[in-house]
């Protein structure tokens, strides 16, 4: 089986916390939160992927990102590829567009069992980036 592969964004605020965003429970690993992004579609690159998908789901337009960290994981139903970004400069005020409950968390309160498991790998990363 293929994994999915998606890119995925961190996005700051001034405060230091990150967005985001609870998937929907008919989703795969719904009613979990999750950093917003996803799927790239073939001929896009991660950053063209992440443009596009915050500024369908959040209403934000990306102007710099780069790579944090990439995870492969393996879930019984699915396997992904996540190419994770950490957003540097965005324009706009981020809202749910898609109906999505979206809010903005202290780093410190990310708690890996509210999140799919492929994200583990992203709080500790985020953590690591925090203590450096």
């Amino acid at each position: 089986m293929d994994p999915v592969h998606v890119a995925v964004g961190v996005l700051r605020n001034g405060q230091g916390q990150v967005l985001i965003a609870l998937r929907a429970e008919e989703a795969h690993q719904g009613g979990l939160w999750e950093f917003p992004g996803g799927k790239i579609e073939p001929g896009e690159s991660v950053e063209q992927a992440l443009s596009r998908e915050f500024e369908e789901e959040l209403g934000i337009c990306v102007h710099s990102c780069t790579p944090l960290i990439q995870i492969s994981h393996d879930y019984r139903d699915k396997s992904v590829l996540l190419d994770v970004c950490i957003v540097q400069s965005f324009s706009g005020v981020p809202r749910g567009r898609e109906g999505q409950p979206i809010e903005w968390r202290a780093q410190s309160a990310l708690r890996a069992d509210d999140f799919p498991r492929a994200n583990a790998a992203i709080i500790r990363a985020l953590q690591l980036l925090e203590e450096a």
